[in-house]
């Protein structure tokens, strides 16, 4: 260990060392459990409004449950379902967002892939155009891309909407991902091209595998960005497709006020990104600290 190394604490080794270090601790997982309560506050009180009658709701508040007014029921998702369309919207939902976040993936894994190993002409200078494109608007590009998706015939079809998600998340998809690259071994993929593997052998049986971590986090990324999205699918999706996010705002003027209604149409379409995020939050958490420390 040299003089600029820290040095590591050696383990408790008695009770007592153990309940001195909990105690130090105890203000931070307080504090952590308090921040975490709140933020999951208008959640919890989404879910309990989603699942309450309708006179229970308009008679008093979510959280009186706690005071022993259990009286829950599933027919608020019965009839959201069934009269709101919102099961229809949930496959339109996902019609858009697999092809959505498969495509920036693989797009954006070749791309940072050659510009982390592969040496060409203009490499830098082509990077830096890539990352200034994250200074575009999305918002300045709807009316020509419009006309543009009228003049090849496109309309009517998810074609239009799978192909302007996967142009606007390219650029953060190749930032993050070259810059998880570039950290990979730099022996290894001289040794495999040594040993005569080519740039798609070296990408496709090195390079994929050593990456799954920033691979699924930019993966999470897009497809909460996809599924959340509003503004793009109100332009570039068809109208027999519309997502859920879509078909909520229907609702808002059909039960504007039917907060049972309403409640139970936001859960759902809350329930498909939570899920996924906390079934991948460990490779999220390893992808984000990709390329912090070498």
């Amino acid at each position: 260990m040299t003089a600029f190394e820290p040095a590591l604490k050696p383990p408790p080794r008695n009770i007592g060392e153990r309940l001195v270090r909990m105690t130090q601790k105890a203000p931070i997982h307080v504090a952590l459990v308090a921040i975490a309560l709140i933020w999951l506050l208008p959640t919890i009180g989404l879910l309990i409004t989603s699942i309450r009658p309708r006179n229970e709701i308009q008679a008093s508040g979510w959280w009186t449950v706690f005071a022993g007014h259990l009286d829950f029921t599933i027919s608020n998702y019965q009839q959201v379902l069934a009269q709101g369309n919102m099961l229809s919207a949930f496959f339109n939902s996902v019609s858009i967002v697999v092809p959505s976040t498969i495509l920036p993936l693989i797009l954006s894994s070749m791309a940072a892939f050659a510009f982390a190993w592969i040496r060409f002409p203009g490499r830098d200078l082509l990077f830096l155009t890539v990352i200034g494109m994250l200074l575009i608007p999305a918002q300045m590009t709807f009316i020509p891309l419009s006309r543009l998706v009228g003049q090849m015939h496109l309309g009517g079809s998810f074609i239009p909407i799978w192909l302007v998600h996967t142009a606007f998340a390219l650029p953060f998809g190749i930032f993050l991902l070259r810059n998880f690259f570039i950290t990979l071994p730099k022996d290894l993929i001289e040794a495999a091209r040594i040993d005569g593997a080519g740039n798609v052998d070296i990408f496709r049986r090195i390079v994929v595998p050593l990456s799954v971590p920033a691979l699924a986090s930019l993966g999470i990324f897009q497809f909460l960005w996809t599924w959340n999205d509003l503004l793009m699918a109100l332009v570039f999706a068809p109208r027999q497709g519309q997502p859920m996010t879509v078909q909520i705002t229907t609702l808002l003027g059909t039960y504007a006020s039917e907060w049972y209604i309403l409640a139970a149409a936001s859960f759902l379409v809350m329930v498909v990104p939570l899920a996924v995020f906390f079934s991948l939050q460990r490779y999220f958490v390893q992808g984000l600290l990709a390329g912090s420390v070498k």
